[in-house]
């Protein structure tokens, strides 16, 4: 008699399941691949994400400090970003004035909870920023209501204002004076588009302020 869920018969799915799993993993390479070209194509990308990285060479270096904000994947880029800036990047050297919105969660949920969700990153800004400093503000959609807010709050202190986003990108744009956009719709294609910007300004800023022979 043959039992249910025989080797052959588990064999069978796992060979299915890797099968697919392949498929969905080569297809996933080729579109991060496809959107690399895209964006090694892209000079307006390029321009944008030299720019937004010599402002920030310009606020740290006057003593100013970098803000970043962002939801979900965006909040993750932006601890990595900061923590890239304030420990090293390519080589060692004296830490950079960084600071994610995105991780004091007595903040968070106190503003939240007081004020509404829409002001997380808002009152952070209007409390820690300063005329001088610069805020990047991080959204896929390009249309964060928080990130929004913040931007607008650091541009009426007199802070200089980056934003990251992707091609749907008319509400952030209008609050940024550096606007870094991946040329994508797709949101996780966005963000993979955002890591390897930020990574090029963090090794501009590095080697700007910190440079080697």
């Amino acid at each position: 008699m043959r039992r249910h869920g025989s080797a052959d018969g588990q064999g069978g799915i796992v060979n299915d399941l890797q099968a697919g799993a392949a498929a969905q993993i080569k297809a996933d390479i080729e579109g991060a691949r496809d959107l690399l070209a895209a964006m090694a194509a892209d000079a307006e990308l390029q321009r944008s994400v030299a720019a937004a990285a010599l402002a920030c060479v310009q606020a740290l270096r006057a003593g100013g400090k970098v803000l970043i904000c962002g939801n979900g994947g965006s909040a993750a880029d932006a601890q990595h970003l900061a923590g890239e800036l304030v420990s090293r990047f390519h080589y060692d050297r004296a830490p950079l004035a960084a600071l994610a919105l995105t991780t004091d969660t007595s903040a968070l949920t106190a503003i939240g909870n007081d004020y509404g969700y829409e002001q997380v990153f808002e009152r952070q800004v209007r409390g820690l920023g300063r005329a001088g400093d610069l805020l990047i503000g991080i959204s896929t959609s390009g249309r964060s209501p928080n990130v929004l807010r913040a931007l607008q709050a650091a541009r009426a202190l007199g802070m200089v204002t980056v934003g990251m986003t992707g091609d749907q990108r008319e509400a952030i744009e209008a609050l940024a004076d550096h606007c870094i956009r991946i040329p994508s719709r797709s949101t996780p294609k966005i963000q993979e588009g955002h890591i390897v910007c930020g990574h090029a300004l963090c090794a501009l800023i590095e080697r700007q302020l910190f440079p080697r022979p």
